[in-house]
């Protein structure tokens, strides 16, 4: 189903509508039709991509340094700040441990992967984890998951602004205090996100976090606040965007389901997101807008979605959701369109004062 050709009034009046039809197809016919070695990580194809980011980014930092032009920096800053972004895509593999069969090396460069760029390898991958467990679902989803109409009109005005307006530079906060509505740090051993058998991954991947950050504080205090500026903070700034525009996108979206209490299924909450084409950025970021195929499969590596992908259509026919209009509008109207759902039914879609 093509997102952009949404009518959303539609939508809209079917939003506290129930589910009274199971899907047409199941989690078995959908894997059946992927080829089975889509499903089987190469360690060279995986090293491979991982090892182009880091030259990539490499070969940045040494042309600006050469270069040292207020003319090319804030071409350097977007260049790599979408290069961080690839390369949390590559973390990302890693999580899911669809990078390589082997943990030890999965967990390896997920740490390489992802320390460098400020998050906390294992305790981003258990939140993720949580999140593809639940997705779609409106109590238990982790991330980018609605508040009801109630919530929406109690919310105080700088948690609105937060929110809905700045959105795009969120990602920290969440790490540090997680969603609206849930408590827990992913820098916590103790915190509700983990179980007590996950408490040393947590505590390896904070410690490399906080060593990750003092060598920023050292650099600085060597080189100055400038130098943190041009090298890290801007470009680091840009990857932000780029991972909330990206995650954001995913799943916001006023034709898109969610599902309360028993409505919800495994299924029904993994192809309730969107694949998205970003243009040439789709390559670079290792085609992560290909994303309805990943929540089904997330142990598939991401140089194989494309294949599952188009296998898989024409079993999902309408139910397989993507947009092919420009980013820029689909991030406009959902901003504007996706704020709440109502306080009630069991299938309900985000809507807005606004319209």
């Amino acid at each position: 189903m093509q997102l952009d050709t949404i009518n959303l009034k539609q939508s809209i009046s079917s939003e506290s509508s129930e589910e009274t039809t199971k899907l047409p197809f199941t989690l078995q016919d959908l894997k059946a039709a992927i080829p089975a070695e889509c499903f089987q990580p190469s360690v060279i194809k995986s090293l491979y991509y991982f090892f182009r980011d880091i030259l990539i980014i490499g070969l940045l930092y040494a042309v600006a340094n050469y270069l040292d032009s207020w003319y090319f920096w804030p071409i350097f800053w977007l260049m790599q700040g979408t290069m961080f972004w690839a390369l949390f895509v590559v973390g990302h593999d890693c999580g899911h441990q669809s990078f390589s069969k082997h943990k030890w090396l999965n967990d390896l460069v997920g740490h390489l992967s992802h320390i460098p760029i400020l998050v906390p390898y294992h305790g981003w991958r258990i939140s993720h984890r949580t999140h593809h467990k639940n997705t779609g679902s409106l109590e238990n989803d982790e991330s980018w998951y609605p508040i009801s109409e109630s919530e929406y009109n109690a919310m105080p005005l700088l948690q609105k602004i937060g929110r809905f307006y700045l959105f795009l530079l969120a990602y920290p906060v969440y790490l540090f205090k997680r969603s609206p509505g849930k408590e827990g740090s992913h820098f916590s051993p103790s915190s509700p996100l983990f179980k007590p058998s996950e408490k040393w991954d947590i505590i390896t991947s904070t410690t490399l976090w906080i060593g990750f950050v003092a060598l920023l504080g050292f650099l600085t205090y060597e080189w100055g606040w400038m130098w943190l500026l041009k090298y890290y903070a801007a470009p680091y700034i840009v990857f932000i965007i780029w991972l909330d525009l990206v995650t954001f996108l995913h799943h916001t979206e006023p034709g898109i389901p969610w599902y309360r209490g028993e409505e919800w299924t495994f299924l029904k909450g993994a192809i309730s997101s969107v694949d998205r084409d970003y243009g040439f950025i789709n390559h670079i970021h290792h085609d992560i807008g290909t994303h309805v195929a990943h929540h089904i499969f997330l142990n598939m590596p991401h140089y194989n979605l494309l294949k599952a992908t188009e296998a898989i259509k024409p079993i999902m026919g309408e139910y397989f959701q993507e947009s092919k209009e420009p980013v820029w509008k689909s991030l406009w109207r959902s901003a504007v369109s996706c704020h709440f759902v109502p306080d009630t039914g069991s299938k309900v879609y985000y809507t807005s004062h606004n319209k």
